[in-house]
Order: C-alpha cells, then structure tokens, then sequence
C-alpha cells in the first residue's frame, strides 16, 4: 500500500458540487489500495474576498489577526471535504495546518516552514482514515500564533506532508491539465509538457508561471518528492516534475523522455521597478541600500547597475520586487537618502517580466539572439535583463506582455499543433 499526498486548489473546491466530485477522486485513491493524505485551498476566490473585507474595516490589519482571518477559508473547505467523503461511506477527519504539525517562523502573512510532525496525521492513516488538512497555514514555532504561507502556500503545505510522511508522490490537482509551455489563458496553442526537471520547473515558477509556487517545487527538489502536475476535472496524466524523467514508451516502444531545449515562456505582471538614482560609485553604497530592502524583509529579483558617468562619479541602481511591497521599499530606502547621499527614487508598477527557459539553452548557440528578435519583430521595448544558465528575462511594459509572450512562443516552436489548451476552471485571480 503506498502514501499518496493530493492538493486541490480553489477552483477545484469552489462549490459544492466541486467538492462532491474532489470527494469521489479521493474515494478512488483510497480504494486503489492507497493511504490518502489530502491538502485543500480556500473555496474559489474566498481568500481573495476575505482580503478584500479586511481592507474595508482596516487599512493596514494587524498581522496576527489578518492570518486568524485568512486561515477561516482553508478550514471551511476541509470540513465539507471530509463530510462529503463520508457520505460517500469512507471515513475522513479533517485537520488544520497547527494540528498537521506544520510548525513555521514567527512571520504573518509570509511564513515559511520549519518543521512537520505529523503524528496525528500518521495515526489518522494508520486506523483508516483519509485525512484532510487545511493548506496555507501552520502555527509558529514561538509564540504558537497561527500563521500563513503567503500565495500558493497549499502547495508548499502538500509537498512538506509528503516530505515528512515519505509519500510516493505528490498529486497537484489544479484547473489546467499540466504545467504549459506558457499560461493557456494568454497562449491558447500552449503545448502541455510531459516532463520537467525540478531545475526547470524552479526558473518558470519564480519567473511568474502560476501553476506551481518556487517555495514548493523548492522542497521538491531538496527532499526528492515527484510532484504530479494534473486536473480534478478531468482524467488526463498531467505534467511530472521530478529530477529523472519519468519512463514511458514512444511509437516505437522505446523507452525514455527527452528533455527540449526550451522548457516554456512564463511572464509575470505581480513585480515593480524602483531606480535609485545618483547613487555615488564607490564601495559600500549598494550594500547600504539592499541592506535597508533586506532588513524590512522584501525579496528583490532582478538588480541592475548602470555604469558611472564619468563626470559625476554618480550610477544608478534598478531593481524588481513585488508590488505588494512597494511602499514599505521606498520608505524603507527614504531613510538612507542621506547616509547613501543618493538624489531621488523612481517608482515603476507598470511593468512585466517575461521569461525564456530551458536547460537545453547554455549547449544550443542562437537561443539569445532568437529571442530578442522575436521582441524587435513584435515591437516590444526592453528595460532591463537578467540572465541564468537555463533562463532569459527580461522587463518590458505590462501593456506589452500578452503579445510579446505569444511572439516568444511562437518564435521557438512551442505552439502546438493539436486542440486548444483547456482552462476548466478558476478566474486566474
């Protein structure tokens, strides 16, 4: 008998009819001979609307009271997941992340993980039950205050119950029947992958894909846990995402997967731009700067310098961070103007992050050269660029996104030549 970890996000669970027909998948992987551990999103957008509330009645909420609010979502849908199990005649007991023994830091709204001990959960299997936890949420190590994991944290809670309880797999269970080469919601030829390395999947995650979060492919990798990429709406095999490929037979009956040069296309519109301008070129200046971002806990991506100006001895500095994290990155850099002595900032939230990814990319000359003439030909303006072994991005106008993402694609061959791309569910919100 093996352990299998299922998450289903939002869409998946979103009424109740999706919860009765989420209960019956369930019911078939238990009566296939497996021990089922289920992790479940909020229904629909309800942590969205539960954000939006709380903006209404506060400005600023408190962290600790905002993740007491938040975390109602995931205990809802964990609840009626378990009672529609048991109507269909197989015992569930529902658990929520403090009670799954997802212990994590003491950071509200954007917890990460320390530890799982899932003790409860282990026996809740072991006497024949199918356990639900609630995703999202943990409870911190001091001060056991409830705690959240920040977007997509269901999926970091899946694949650390499954670390922890040596599952077989991991089974992501979302609203599109894979990982594709781009979102289908703006490429509708979006070709579904089969395969992808833990590697790949971390570059088109953290370049903005949404169909899993980096922290959780992250923990994939570091503990060795295959992660099944597919849909609760239908039947289809999805996307593995493992470090090997996983075997199967071509025409010819050959066995063997191999991997693309080009993984995918991901875009991101979630990032802001800010430009320290005139800062002096000498040593000690930009650490003073990425010091103050890092001590109010902001997570930049990409960072470029220009070269100084000869006349001035001044440079200026660009970076991308999150947009939910603009003001408290300009108030934070404000107060080192005069320890810096640099002349203003300049904010930028109208911008996107388009990526090209690949581990065939380093071993394959021209993908560069491909890609940024894909850009000209679609008339997009580049403003900065970052680059990785296996990955190209670049920052462009978010009004310029869609088509330049499209072009890209399209550029590498990527479009697929059967049916659409089918998005089941879900408002991408």
């Amino acid at each position: 008998m093996g352990l299998v970890v299922q998450k289903y996000g939002g869409s998946s669970v979103a009424d109740a009819e999706g919860i009765k027909r989420v209960a019956k998948r369930i019911v078939d992987a238990k009566k296939n001979g497996n021990q089922v551990v289920v992790v479940v999103s909020a229904m629909g957008d309800t942590t969205d609307e539960l954000i939006d509330l709380a903006g209404q009645v506060s400005p600023i909420p408190a962290g600790r009271e905002f993740d007491m609010l938040l975390t109602a979502g995931e205990r809802i849908s964990m609840a009626l997941l378990a009672m529609a199990i048991k109507n269909l005649g197989h015992e569930a007991q529902s658990f929520t992340g403090s009670q799954a023994g997802v212990i994590t830091d003491s950071v509200h709204n954007k917890a990460r993980i320390i530890d799982v001990t899932p003790g409860r959960i282990r026996t809740s299997i072991d006497e024949g039950n199918i356990a639900i936890v609630a995703g999202f949420q943990g409870v911190s190590q001091e001060g056991k205050n409830i705690t959240t994991l920040g977007r997509g944290g269901s999926d970091t809670t899946a694949v650390a119950l499954a670390a922890a309880l040596d599952a077989e797999v991991c089974e992501i269970y979302t609203d599109v029947d894979g990982v594709f080469t781009a979102d289908p919601r703006v490429v509708k030829k979006a070709r579904k992958i089969d395969w992808i390395s833990f590697e790949d999947m971390l570059e088109l995650a953290s370049s903005g894909s949404k169909v899993l979060l980096h922290r959780c492919v992250e923990y994939a990798r570091r503990y060795n846990i295959p992660i099944h990429v597919r849909s609760s709406f239908s039947g289809l095999q999805g996307t593995w995402v493992s470090n090997e490929p996983v075997e199967k037979k071509n025409q010819q009956g050959e066995k063997g997967v191999e991997q693309a040069i080009i993984s995918g296309v991901a875009h991101d519109t979630s990032e802001a731009k800010i430009t320290v301008v005139g800062v002096p070129d000498k040593p000690g200046e930009a650490a003073k700067i990425f010091r103050a971002v890092a001590d109010a806990q902001i997570n930049l991506d990409m960072i470029v310098q220009n070269v100084s100006a000869a006349s001035t001895g001044l440079t200026d500095i660009s970076f991308t961070l999150p947009k939910t994290e603009g003001r408290k990155a300009i108030d934070a850099l404000e107060k080192q103007r005069a320890t810096v002595g640099f002349d203003s900032l300049r904010y930028d939230d109208q911008i996107a992050k388009i990526s090209l990814v690949g581990a065939g990319m380093k071993t394959n000359p021209g993908v560069t050269a491909g890609f940024f003439e894909a850009l000209t030909d679609a008339g997009v303006n580049i403003e900065l660029i970052s680059t990785s072994e296996i990955r190209i991005s670049v920052v462009t106008r978010a009004d310029d996104v869609n088509e330049a993402v499209r072009a890209v694609h399209s550029a590498f061959g990527l479009d697929s030549d059967s049916d659409e791309a089918v998005v089941y569910g879900g408002t991408g919100r």
